[in-house]
């Protein structure tokens, strides 16, 4: 046990005991979020990423002590384990490398070794290898002529391809070839002849060689596709001289006897036709797992941010859909996201009432008392900040405007969960609810769309799904948790991803909430169908009750910790909660003989009831007017929020019809720094213009002080 979780602890700088705990935890069928809210005493503080972290490597410890052992047990029965071997493969920290090491014992397909071998030449392969004088070679192969072998040159062609393959097969040369790859060569890409790449897209691989060691990771996901897309040929350059040498001082030492040059040509041919592309195809492989590990963890990470945008509170919000000839659809919800009235306008080309398309929306504002308008930011999206804009100045509104990433809003206007919550409406009219919901509360609205469709990812379709899906889910699930849910409204979609909740529970608990009413109280949960007590440990905290029977049913704290929370409440004569009460955690940790993380989380509760845990992020950047591009010039100074990170860079909206880029190096002067550790989406950001291409609409920006 404790040579699976060193290596864990040691990689997270934690103790091995905080290791053990949250195995343990796990392992009793607790949930990650659950764990990390409501064991910190246990685990010391774990994060949910931490403690997503043992689990997975954990995982990965028990299948890589699981190989040792079985390969181990194979050498074994072969008759070929030595202490020496054994101890080689207990020591690798990698799977690949124990299968390196297991290799040259593994039953191999039908290779020229294989068939040499099977014509009984493996004796003369270890002659040549093993001759330390001078000999007549021609005359000892002529030993192994037979029906199978029918020449000399046939006996020793095949002696020299069993060499090739035991070369190719020998572990340390393998990691010590891939080792002088990675850090001194290069990758090469060319542009294939006759290849067709219209948009030029792949244009700067046409002709290009970079470092392994340090390419970027977004560059490997483009030459991947590209490669894929037969645009391109890759191919690697490095000393293959000094390899050669590497191996032929590892093999033929003998450099006076008569095999040395034989030996020396099956050591070339087995680097060149076997160890070298084998070699070349694993770093391949490896650059494109870190990458594809990389831009899952960003996909995550931007997802998680946008997702915990804070809610815009406010009575009504007018949901703005922008389209041409179809005409812009609009609707009205309230703050808690239902319906109040739906409509269209006709402002744009080719039909162009713009008069009636303003009289009628100036009706929906005052009639709803709108404040906020949610514009699309799909087609005719500027064309329709315009005219807002215009209408806003014309009658000397109080009211602001934002554009909103609509991407997936579609998606969600033509799924199942939209046709039953809105079964009489156009797919358009749907969208627009859903555009003016992402502002209200971006949480509830974007986690009934797949996040592959909400357009905060990259290369994500050249991703292994089932790694990317669970990244996914497990970013919703830990957004979720860490807000809360109201018990009373939320949706089956936003159940489900509670802790210790499933499809099926979450829709016995809207059932139980259509039949019986509101939930009073947390208690209450019991009642429910299929929802069993280790359920309702998990859950309960989680879900919140605003106006029911226990006043703490509306904050965080625990069913378990209500006794605790109500001595303190009663200590520090606490009538209300919201009355801020200042505490000495360490003090009163161990006069409750309760830990100190619990009390600490009581407290902050107490004070703080109703926190929700969005309100530290940027709240949408709100706007009056409208920018064109011909209005900027270089140096400009403005303000944007930023719509993607991506491993070269972010983009950001700052008005114009198409998002500005920042470039990673125009974002810290520091060197080797993501642009994931700097702003995350969501961000608002002081941003200043670099550069305007007025012919292709971009505008290219700075984090740093033009």
């Amino acid at each position: 046990m404790e040579q699976l979780i060193l290596p864990i602890a040691s990689e997270l700088k934690i103790k091995k005991e905080q290791v053990e705990s949250t195995l343990k935890l796990l392992e009793e069928g607790n949930t990650v979020p659950f764990i990390a809210r409501y064991r910190k005493e246990i685990t010391k503080g774990l994060d949910e990423e931490q403690i997503l972290f043992i689990q997975k490597q954990y995982e990965y410890q028990v299948n890589l002590y699981k190989r040792k052992e079985d390969v181990i047990r194979l050498i074994e029965t072969q008759g070929k384990l030595t202490e020496k071997l054994k101890k080689e493969i207990l020591e690798c920290d990698q799977l690949s490398k124990v299968e390196d090491i297991y290799r040259p014992y593994k039953q191999k397909r039908k290779t020229r070794a294989s068939d040499a071998i099977a014509k009984g030449l493996e004796p003369l392969s270890n002659y040549l290898l093993n001759l330390k004088g001078k000999a007549n070679i021609e005359e000892e192969a002529k030993k192994y002529i037979n029906e199978k072998v029918e020449t000399v040159d046939e006996a020793i062609q095949g002696a020299k391809d069993i060499i090739a393959e035991i070369v190719s097969d020998n572990a340390k040369l393998r990691w010590r070839v891939k080792e002088s790859i990675v850090k001194y060569g290069f990758i090469n890409t060319k542009k294939r002849k006759n290849a067709e790449d219209e948009n030029l897209t792949y244009k700067m691989y046409y002709d290009r060689s970079e470092k392994v060691a340090f390419i970027a990771n977004h560059r490997v996901m483009a030459i991947d596709r590209a490669e894929k897309e037969k645009i391109i040929s890759v191919s690697f350059t490095y000393d293959v001289e000094y390899l050669e040498n590497y191996a032929i001082r590892g093999f033929a030492r003998n450099k006076d006897s008569s095999s040395f040059d034989l030996v020396v040509e099956a050591i070339k041919d087995g680097l060149t036709r076997l160890l070298f592309p084998s070699v070349e195809r694993e770093i391949r492989g490896d650059l494109t797992k870190k990458a594809q590990e990389q831009s899952i963890d960003i996909f995550s990470l931007n997802l998680e941010k946008l997702l915990l945008q804070p809610p815009v509170r406010s009575s009504c919000v007018l949901g703005f859909d922008p389209a041409y000839r179809t005409g812009c659809k609009l609707a009205v919800v309230d703050g808690t996201g239902a319906l109040k009235k739906i409509d269209v306008i006709y402002p744009h080309p080719p039909i162009n009432k713009v008069l009636e398309s303003k009289n009628k929306l100036l009706k929906l504002i005052k009639d709803y008392d709108i404040r906020i308008i949610a514009i699309g930011n799909g087609t005719a999206s500027r064309e329709s900040e315009k005219f807002v804009s215009e209408l806003i100045k014309e009658n000397d509104l109080n009211i602001s405007f934002t554009i909103v990433s609509e991407a997936g809003a579609s998606v969600y206007s033509a799924s199942d969960i939209a046709r039953d919550e809105f079964p009489d409406l156009e797919v358009e009219q749907r969208s627009a609810i859903s555009i003016a919901r992402r502002l209200l509360d971006p949480l509830s609205e974007l986690i009934k769309i797949d996040p592959k469709s909400i357009g905060v990812g990259q290369y994500q379709h050249d991703l292994p799904q089932k790694q990317l899906n669970e990244r996914l889910d497990f970013a919703i699930l830990k957004s979720v948790n860490l807000v809360g849910v109201d018990l009373n409204t939320a949706s089956k979609e936003l159940l489900t991803h509670v802790s210790g909740l499933n499809k099926g529970i979450a829709s016995s608990i809207v059932l139980h909430r259509g039949e019986i009413g509101k939930f009073k109280d947390r208690q209450e949960l019991k009642n429910v169908k299929n929802l069993g007590e280790k359920t309702f440990e998990q859950c309960a905290g989680f879900l919140r009750i605003s106006d029911g029977n226990e006043p703490l049913d509306k904050t965080s704290i625990h069913p378990e910790s209500y006794d605790i929370a109500k001595k303190i409440m009663k200590k520090y004569d606490v009538k209300k909660l919201g009355e801020s009460i200042d505490v000495n955690v360490e003090k009163l940790s161990d006069e409750l003989k309760v830990d100190k993380y619990t009390i600490k989380d009581i407290v902050d509760s107490i004070n703080q009831p109703l926190r929700d845990y969005r309100d530290k992020y940027d709240s949408p950047l709100l706007r009056q007017d409208v920018l064109e591009l011909s209005d900027l010039k270089v140096g400009d100074k403005l303000s944007g929020t930023i719509r993607n990170v991506v491993d070269f860079g972010a983009f950001v909206d700052i008005g114009l019809s198409e998002d500005g880029l920042v470039h990673v190096s125009k974002m810290n002067k520091a060197r080797n720094v993501h642009p994931s550790e700097i702003v995350s989406v969501g961000d608002i950001v002081e941003v200043w213009v670099s550069a305007i291409d007025l012919e292709r609409g971009k505008v290219q920006l700075s984090l740093i002080k033009v």
